[in-house]
């Protein structure tokens, strides 16, 4: 009789759990295996006080999408604090400055009053409500609406970005450079059915935005312009 192989291993830290999960199986099996253990066969460990937990999914390819199941069903458990969902660090494919820096996964709600700062880039599974603040020294990338504030290259970096599912923010801040939306709100209206990512950036000191689709060309060009 052959011992099924655990397909996700839980290894408790100083400051919470981490959820390494298999690189080779199938995701779906992957999935299943977490809402049992859930559900079933780490009760004890997975219940009572609130506990922060950080996903690892080592060389698997992870869309989005695939970060947001595993995080719906983390959220099943209202102890369980998801702190960062990160996947092998390679030190060997570098095409651009912006790979050099790993993006770190963090999700939840900013709500007004509260503000997460963070050194590196970052991606951001959640809402920014209104008076609520994100602050890092890289780029921004909110997987969700952004109607408060936002800081990217906080320690002067004029080639940060702000990314959003839906960017509609109270400020926008790149270095030093600050953006506030239109007083007559003619930009919002004029676009009642966009849902397309966008992105601010810097060109030559002044705020921009486009579409998120457009920023390989963007960040190329801009490499290209440097001499990179």
């Amino acid at each position: 009789m052959s011992i099924k192989r655990s397909l996700i291993t839980i290894k408790g830290i100083k400051d919470g759990l981490v959820f390494r999960l298999d690189e080779q199986c199938d995701f779906d099996e992957l999935l299943a295996e977490l809402q049992d253990m859930l559900e079933n066969s780490h009760q004890a460990i997975l219940s009572g006080p609130l506990v922060a937990i950080d996903v690892q999914f080592g060389r698997r390819q992870l869309a989005d999408e695939q970060k947001l199941q595993i995080l719906d069903i983390l959220r099943t458990k209202r102890n369980l604090l998801v702190r960062s969902i990160e996947g092998f660090k390679s030190v060997e494919v570098r095409e651009t400055a912006a790979l050099r820096t790993p993006v770190t996964t963090i999700s939840g709600m900013v709500r007004s009053g509260q503000v997460l700062t963070h050194d590196g880039n970052l991606l951001f599974l959640g809402d920014v409500n209104p008076g609520g603040s994100i602050v890092c020294t890289g780029d921004i990338y909110i997987l969700g609406a952004l109607r408060g504030m936002a800081h990217a290259g906080s320690e002067g970096s004029e080639h940060a970005i702000v990314g959003a599912s839906y960017l509609a923010p109270t400020q926008l801040r790149i270095a030093e450079v600050i953006s506030r939306p239109p007083d007559s709100g003619e930009e919002e209206s004029s676009h009642p059915h966009e849902t397309q990512m966008e992105f601010a950036y810097l060109l030559d000191g002044q705020m921009q935005i486009d579409k998120m689709a457009n920023i390989a060309r963007l960040r190329r060009d801009l490499n290209v312009f440097k001499g990179v």
